[in-house]
């Protein structure tokens, strides 16, 4: 995960660090890293009749907060980016990307544990007028690219990219949960979302410095207009102005989530046939879209109530969180997640917009660098990737990445020189000091101390993401 200096977290990669480069092989092997287990979701009983009671209404709060809970983190930071014309985060409104194509050095300090495989580019689409078209170039086939397309519940409902689209040039659209239409000719495919806000997180492979340039002049041809514009047609009235609350996280922590959820809710309408009765029995402590939430006129015991629930869901959340080390298949669509809003919630809180499973792997380790080590893939256990990996070195605990004499902040299939074994194995080097000079190729530059190591597979090979695992570190000799 990584912050920028303004403190807004967005995705890097949805994991967390799972081995120690040291005398941890023994534990490595014996210890199965823990994965966030099935948790149903909440439950939507038949609603009961009368005034609400406090302990209906604490339970009920307990539920409505795991729902919400990564609707609001997801809110904080896409009301900056679309919204707030005062934040650097701001990509110039709705409907529109921000580019972002540099190769990161350690001078690079805007953005923690910035990633140097796929430069970033940001667009929130507003669909209550009418659907965007996307326009995507061709693009050759050592050129990794995905546009991501998340809905304000945070569900991966759509990809474009070669992955899931191919190579070639394509026309796509999206469009709301309200739109009536059919796909126009031209269209590739018609992407429909539950919400009318969504957004891309699109992400652009970048082999080096030499290639910034590359990079740019296709995120230039990344394209949204509006249907209207496509078909050439009469432009539809706009839709009404919104008023968007400012993000306070003590509000988002208490009974007033409420009022961010009410607010969130009336672009989620009409609801998911799943999630009907949920909605009904929401309403019982004044959830609905759209809904004026004021704290000061609800019950005293049933607000005390609604707040003890908010912290039991707050609690349900950081438990489980604790015991999740490794996230792959936290993220995915509606369909994928089950309806899981525990496992939403703290995919959430480890980084909103991880990748869903088919498309990027996460992993890697904690470090020492002054205990050498090396990382033996043999040729069958190398990162299974259909496009390539890369694993990419960072202090701790400020997560830059490392300064080093041979100026490689990262190693992976795409390295120059890389070198392989005879029989197809690879051997990464990861210390302080040279493994020597036969050996550099490999070698991964590491702090004089503690450090991160994350691995990234672009593209993990169908059938390989639920039981790989990376090698366990062993020490230099």
């Amino acid at each position: 995960m990584m912050w920028n200096r303004s403190g807004l977290m967005v995705l890097l990669s949805s994991m967390l660090l799972v081995s120690t480069l040291s005398s941890a092989q023994a534990q490595t092997k014996s210890r199965k890293p823990a994965v966030a287990p099935a948790v149903a979701a909440p439950a939507a009983p038949v609603v009961p009749s009368g005034p609400v009671t406090p302990a209906e209404a604490k339970a009920t709060a307990k539920d409505a907060y795991i729902y919400a809970y990564a609707m609001l983190e997801s809110y904080q930071t896409w009301r900056k980016q679309a919204v707030d014309r005062n934040a650097p985060e701001y990509v110039g409104g709705f409907n529109k990307f921000r580019h972002s194509s540099e190769f990161f050095t350690p001078e690079n300090k805007d953005v923690v544990a910035p990633n140097n495989d796929t430069p970033y580019s940001w667009a929130w689409l507003d669909l209550r007028a009418e659907p965007i078209v996307v326009s995507v170039p061709a693009v050759p086939k050592d050129r990794y690219y995905v546009m991501q397309w998340i809905d304000l519940f945070t569900q991966n409902f759509a990809y474009i990219g070669v992955r899931s689209t191919g190579f070639g040039a394509g026309i796509y659209m999206i469009a709301g949960p309200n739109w009536k239409g059919v796909k126009p000719q031209g269209i590739k495919e018609l992407f429909k979302a539950e919400t009318e806000i969504v957004g891309t997180l699109t992400r652009t492979s970048l082999a080096g410095p030499d290639d910034v340039a590359a990079v740019k002049a296709l995120q230039g041809q990344y394209e949204l207009m509006p249907l209207s514009k496509f078909q050439r047609t009469r432009t539809p009235a706009p839709a009404p102005a919104i008023a968007f609350p400012p993000y306070d996280s003590t509000k988002a922590r208490s009974a007033d989530f409420i009022g961010y959820l009410n607010f969130l809710l009336q672009f989620a309408e009409p609801p998911h046939p799943s999630e009907v009765a949920l909605r009904e029995r929401f309403e019982r402590i004044g959830i609905g879209p759209g809904k004026p939430w004021d704290a000061a006129k609800v019950d005293p015991q049933i607000l005390a109530a609604i707040n003890d629930g908010v912290k039991d869901g707050q609690a349900a959340i950081d438990a489980l969180a604790a015991k999740t080390v490794d996230t792959n298949g936290l993220f995915g669509s509606r369909k994928q997640l089950k309806n899981n809003y525990l496992n939403r919630a703290v995919a959430a809180m480890k980084g909103p917009y991880g990748n869903s499973i088919e498309e990027a792997w996460y992993g890697g380790y904690l470090c020492d660098g002054t205990r050498p080590a090396v990382i033996h893939f043999t040729k069958a256990n190398l990162p299974p990737a259909k496009f390539f990996w890369s694993m990419t070195m960072y202090t701790l605990p400020d997560r830059w990445l490392y300064a080093n004499p041979i100026k490689r902040y990262s190693i992976g299939d795409r390295t120059k020189g890389l070198t392989y074994g005879p029989d197809g194995s690879l051997d990464i080097y990861v210390g302080n000091t040279s493994p020597g000079r036969e050996r550099e190729s490999n070698w991964i530059p590491a702090p004089a101390g503690k450090c991160s190591l994350v691995a990234r597979i672009y593209g993990p090979k169908p059938g390989t993401t639920a039981r790989y695992k990376l090698p366990a570190p062993q020490a230099l000799k």
